[in-house]
């Protein structure tokens, strides 16, 4: 099979078990290393041609991976980030030094990798196997980055870290970014087990920094790194204070070290958990070997990601940010409060089935006047009319007089928001990415000149 479009192919990998698109248990035969192991071996292990960071997490990953791979590409070095997922356009999975990879290239390296896999086949005692949707775009990504000659990637895992298909690389560096109560389905129902499975992206003797942790989790990564010879570096024991104050421009963040050093920064990247996100880029790039002091700050200023606090419109602001943890969700309603104290709000939400929907519902109500549930992409499990209901028992215990609509599909649900903005008033876009992405497919096509899509 020859491909003319990059969308073909990922069209062709979507068809397969696309597991971003289920929420359910742990399965040996969708789940699995070895799997990806023998899939990489058959393409001549593309990862191990240039060196690699690997972050893990359950909120801030994305965000840490961008600064770190543009701090990379400010002093010289050629930088890929994979992520996932994508908001719009799937070349947000795939990018080279902050910006998208030519079309042309991606569907040249596509086709050749489509060739080398085309016999591949994979069995075992239980019978044979396929790679599933996501295993094909990390293998395709490890192959890509190798195809353009790049020198450093930054990898995200998709989900939990033990048994994902990016936690075959050997890094340079570990990151574990906040880890919460998500997942539940697949990754276990409690914190201590979410963090057991992410812990396995730590390797032998490879360094590993970590952010804020609750107690639980912070002595699942200590054990981890102590059984693995692995230094780790805590932020939280490197700071003396981080602080965050959001403005209409710029997120201001002042960082005391406990070294004695201070930072200040001016980041194009709003929102309180930039304060600890950039922070905790500043700290890998250390333990790294990589940090060059005023180019590494200069360039974590002018980092940008679609769907992170991202200003969209002006009048009315609209802003669109993937938050989908209750932490980070009331980082985001802090930064929103600093910038919008006395008007009126409106909010588009909508989360996945396995959230924590009472404690985010406990956190949107004090702040917005008009909430409107949407759903969260159209191929995960949600249940709009559930979280409606539950939206509505909130509003009557508490006595709240926030107005509650519902609007499942995403271009009514932002028309419906513009009303109630009556032109001038803030709307806010979160709960999921899912969402974040279709409210903003459905903003570019409301507009008659098209928005240029931002790349991650």
């Amino acid at each position: 099979m020859s491909y003319t479009t990059f969308e073909e192919f990922c069209e062709k990998a979507d068809s397969l078990t696309n597991l971003e698109k289920r929420t359910d248990n742990y399965s040996v035969r969708e789940y699995r290393l070895d799997r990806m192991k023998a899939l990489l071996l058959h393409i001549g292990n593309p990862q191990e041609k240039y060196k690699s960071i690997h972050i893990a997490g359950s909120k801030g990953k994305g965000s840490t991976a961008i600064f770190i791979a543009n701090a990379l590409k400010a002093i010289g070095i050629k930088t890929a980030l994979y992520m996932s997922p994508h908001l719009i356009d799937y070349r947000e999975r795939f990018t080279l030094s902050g910006s998208f990879i030519e079309d042309s290239i991606l569907v040249e390296a596509a086709n050749i990798f489509t060739s080398k896999i085309q016999d591949f086949s994979f069995s075992d005692d239980i019978g044979p196997s396929h790679p599933t949707t996501f295993e094909i775009y990390t293998a395709y990504a490890f192959f890509l980055f190798s195809y353009i000659n790049c020198e450093m990637a930054v990898i995200e895992t998709g989900l939990g870290g033990r048994l994902d298909a990016t936690n075959i690389i050997t890094p340079i560096l570990s990151i574990i970014t906040p880890i919460e109560l998500e997942h539940t389905a697949i990754l276990g129902n409690t914190l201590e087990k979410i963090a057991v499975e992410k812990s396995k992206i730590i390797k032998q003797t490879i360094p590993v920094c970590i952010s804020r942790q609750t107690s639980v989790v912070r002595q699942v990564l200590e054990k981890e790194a102590q059984e693995k010879a692995s230094r780790l570096y805590d932020l939280m024991g490197e700071v003396e204070s981080i602080s965050a104050k959001t403005t209409q421009e710029r997120e201001i963040v002042d960082i005391s070290w406990v070294n004695g050093k201070a930072t200040h920064l001016k980041l194009r990247m709003r929102g309180e958990v930039s304060g600890e996100n950039s922070a905790l880029a500043l700290l890998a790039l250390k333990v790294a070997g990589l940090y060059k002091e005023g180019i590494s700050e200069k360039a974590l200023e002018e980092t940008t990601l679609v769907g992170r606090m991202q200003l969209i419109n002006t009048t009315p602001p609209i802003i669109i940010d993937g938050a989908h943890t209750s932490e980070s969700l009331r980082h985001l309603l802090n930064s929103i409060n600093q910038l919008y104290k006395e008007e009126e709000k409106v909010v588009i939400f909508g989360a996945l089935e396995d959230k924590d929907h009472i404690h985010m519902i406990r956190l949107l109500l004090p702040v917005f006047s008009h909430i409107i549930i949407s759903r969260p992409g159209t191929f995960k499990k949600s249940n709009v009319e559930d979280l409606y209901n539950l939206f509505r028992k909130e509003i009557e215990h508490e006595k709240s007089d926030t107005s509650l609509y519902l609007e499942k599909e995403a271009p009514r649900a932002l028309n419906l928001a513009l009303n109630l903005s009556k032109g001038v008033n803030p709307i806010i876009v979160t709960g999921s990415f899912y969402l974040a992405g279709d409210i903003l497919t459905s903003y570019n096509e409301m507009n008659e000149e098209q928005q240029e899509i931002v790349c991650p």
